[in-house]
């Protein structure tokens, strides 16, 4: 049994398609077909089950899987412990970001990251928190930048900053007449929210209150879907600080946005990764990059 074995291992089990694993692993798929056969004899167990039609681990099969993985990780780690001498921001970084952030946040995060560690390359994938926390543990991603709680013990977190969120009106409605507001102030308001899936909806229901589930008519996809239906009457919203002045950039019809009294509703983002993950000293340096360079719009924590 060997490393590369193990890693067509879990190229399949991450596919489910053995033509597409092959192509990811860079051979013919009658050669992983033939390893995975080979691995499957030396151990005398069926690992995938090919009569459906995504190729599914069997249940032994899951469970060598994960040790398949543990193995392929701590491989990585003496590979990356043997490189200690080297620049822990010199390798390339597979980072995820939350949808709600992404546009807001990373074209000033990466232009700093670019400055201050010319040699670490970054590769962007955005995507909601659960399909992030999953890439993460398969190792598809090294570390992400997500909304706070986080209730999984296998991540180390570096909480990076507070974005405090902010209330948008349609232009003329009559909250926009105060210069702050009270989360009470909305109770009887049309509430747009972001779709299942979003972190930010769960947020913004979390600070509206149980309640708001009643009133809410109308769900998008995006935050900028959101700001054009505010800005077509349709209701209001919940905006956080960084995307407040995003509409003025693109042309979206106007709105209002109001901030809220102190203490002010928010989240806290955090950038994560597992924590048996090699050389951690980048992330942790990456971290203190993002924190010692902040937006104005946001508060370090």
């Amino acid at each position: 049994m060997t490393l590369q074995e193990l890693k067509y291992l879990i190229a399949l089990a991450d596919y489910g398609h053995f033509g597409k694993a092959a192509e990811a692993c860079f051979i013919s798929q009658s050669t992983l077909s033939t390893q995975i056969k080979k691995l499957e004899d030396v151990l005398g167990v069926t690992l995938f089950d090919r009569s459906l039609k995504r190729v599914t681990p069997t249940p032994i099969g899951i469970e060598i899987l994960g040790s398949a993985r543990l193995i392929i990780e701590e491989a990585e780690h003496i590979r990356a412990r043997a490189k200690l001498t080297q620049n822990p921001m010199e390798r390339t970084l597979n980072l995820g970001v939350i949808p709600t952030l992404g546009p807001y946040y990373l074209p000033q995060a990466l232009t700093l990251v670019h400055r201050q560690h010319p040699n670490l390359r970054l590769l962007l994938r955005e995507e909601l928190t659960p399909k992030i926390l999953e890439h993460l543990e398969s190792g598809k991603l090294d570390a992400a930048l997500i909304a706070l709680p986080l209730f999984d013990t296998h991540f180390s977190i570096a909480p990076l900053f507070y974005e405090s969120f902010f209330a948008a009106l349609p232009t003329g409605h009559r909250l926009a007449q105060q210069a702050t507001l009270s989360v009470s102030d909305l109770a009887n308001e049309k509430l747009l929210l972001l779709d299942e899936g979003h972190c930010l909806r769960d947020q913004a229901l979390e600070v509206c209150g149980a309640g708001s589930r009643g009133r809410e008519e109308v769900r998008a996809t995006s935050l900028e879907t959101l700001r054009q239906m505010v800005g077509m009457g349709l209701g209001l919203t919940l905006l956080p600080a960084l995307a407040v002045d995003a509409g003025v950039r693109t042309g979206s019809p106007p709105l209002i946005s109001r901030p809220f009294k102190t203490p002010a509703p928010g989240r806290t983002i955090a950038l994560i990764w597992r924590k048996r993950a090699p050389l951690p000293q980048t992330f942790e340096q990456l971290a203190a990059t993002l924190k010692a360079h902040l937006p104005a719009e946001v508060q370090a924590v």
